[in-house]
């Protein structure tokens, strides 16, 4: 079997889809993106598959390695959202030609099913207790939100008044058992972080998410001295090289390596196997469509630290297109009492509505991601 060809698709909300085509018919979708930077990714798509054509995509392992190893200048969002994507596709390709899910190839499933969280609060979060309230009734047994808008590195305590009263209110409307996962977003620097921390932990947090920037994380340190909330961070690190010093560390207590992001399934298999040898947990990050959803729930079903799944339906930014618009059975990721079933068809396990990408893909997008600015005028971070 030899790639013989490739197609991209820029689609709302904020997505990019990935079609690999094979000689004998065999097709693979990944979905290759960083939010914002859509394009970008395009280019190093195109670039990274000038070398796959006609050769044999079963040979995944070989292609990671050529795609990361062959270039001099490596890792990074970028190429390694590019990496990501044609790394899903190529399992996709996998799993069909055998047919079987692509997680019966790395093992089998250790897992016939994994809890998921719905998100509620936006970038400025408000009214968080009636939504939470709602997404708890209509089955769901975690929820995450953003907890602050900007914040300073020394900021006023109204802000963090503002923080704890919005995670009261949840807590109020969920009841005691409900999970609460609280993104900070990289928005909050040393200083206040370690002030909400202690602040917020009285509401006993599922977790507390990206305290500070990752190039920050040696202040995970200082702020796990201030709290026993378990402390999440990995959205923006790209590799299992990135996350070395950071298990090596010892301040973390749950990954969220990205599957679109921190290249594809190859990769986070071993990210997470990585992390459960230092006994941290895992829960990967994916605000993003149906293709990388399904390829985390691939490497959920194989890894035992995995305990938890982001989803993106409802999401504040998909709007007009959402998780299920693009797959034509939309029961694949239903989900039961909090739960959604591993998917076990072939390959990712899902089906993509081929005829509504291509419709979908004429609209396109050029979504870029908010500009914030402090009060006195410096740049804040988003």
């Amino acid at each position: 079997m030899k790639i013989t060809g490739y197609e991209l698709f820029q689609l709302p909300p904020r997505w990019l889809f990935l079609k690999i085509e094979t000689d004998e018919g065999v097709t693979g979708w990944g979905e290759p993106v960083i939010e914002g930077k859509a394009a970008t990714v395009k280019a190093a798509v195109h670039e990274l598959m000038e070398n796959l054509i006609s050769k044999d995509p079963l040979r995944i392992e070989d292609h990671w390695n050529v795609m990361y190893r062959s270039g001099f200048y490596r890792g990074g969002p970028i190429l390694m959202s590019a990496i990501s994507g044609i790394d899903q596709a190529l399992w996709d390709i996998k799993g069909k030609f055998y047919n079987t899910p692509v997680h019966e190839l790395m093992g089998g499933a250790c897992r016939d099913s994994i809890r998921v969280y719905s998100w509620i609060g936006g970038d400025r979060p408000s009214e968080v207790g009636e939504a939470a309230k709602a997404i708890v009734e209509a089955g769901f047994t975690a929820v995450k939100m953003n907890g602050t808008e900007e914040m300073q590195y020394i900021d006023s305590y109204e802000k963090v008044d503002q923080a704890v009263a919005r995670i009261a209110a949840v807590r109020e409307a969920v009841g005691p058992s409900v999970g609460i996962g609280i993104d900070f977003h990289g928005r909050v620097h040393k200083p206040m972080a370690k002030v909400l921390a202690k602040e917020l932990e009285q509401y006993r947090p599922m977790f507390i998410e990206e305290p500070v920037l990752p190039e920050n994380n040696e202040a995970l340190r200082e702020i796990a001295k201030h709290t026993s909330i378990p402390i999440a961070t990995g959205e923006r690190m790209y590799s299992r090289w990135d996350f070395k010093q950071l298990l090596t560390d010892g301040y973390v207590d749950i990954i969220q390596p990205d599957l679109s992001h921190a290249g594809g399934i190859t990769e986070n298999k071993k990210i997470l196997s990585m992390a459960e040898a230092f006994d941290v947990a895992a829960a990967p990050h994916c605000p993003l469509g149906p293709i990388a959803l399904a390829s985390c729930l691939q490497v959920d079903a194989t890894s035992h630290n995995a305990f938890i799944q982001e989803q993106s339906l409802g999401i504040h930014y998909n709007v007009e297109s959402d998780l299920l618009d693009y797959i034509t059975d939309r029961s694949v990721f239903e989900y039961k009492d909090g739960y959604v079933k591993i998917p076990t068809g072939p390959g990712l396990g899902i089906e993509i509505n081929e005829n509504r990408v291509r419709e979908l893909a004429k609209v396109g997008h050029n979504w870029r991601n908010p500009i914030w600015r402090h009060k006195d005028g410096s740049i804040a971070e988003w």
